[in-house]
């Protein structure tokens, strides 16, 4: 699967990237949920560039461990 596939299996909407809030407000995806204390759950979102990052951690570590790499799953549980 190439890049563009495999961001096309996510669902994109303007927001704040975690690892690049100097960026301002791109295109994110949700990668996971946090619950502080007392105030709710707050999504954690992820630019184009981290989603890929995240994905190839994931393909790397698939391949370590024999098992199987399946794309756009990064955050599935976040909701």
């Amino acid at each position: 699967m190439d890049r563009q596939q495999i961001l096309d299996l996510y669902d994109w909407q303007p927001g704040i990237c975690f690892r690049h809030p100097e960026r301002g407000e791109v295109p994110t995806a949700v990668v996971g949920v946090v619950h502080p204390r007392g105030d709710g759950e707050r999504e954690v979102r992820a630019c184009v560039d981290c989603v890929i990052a995240i994905e190839d951690m994931r393909r790397e570590e698939a391949a370590r461990s024999g098992s199987e790499y399946r794309p756009g799953r990064v955050g599935e549980d976040a909701g």
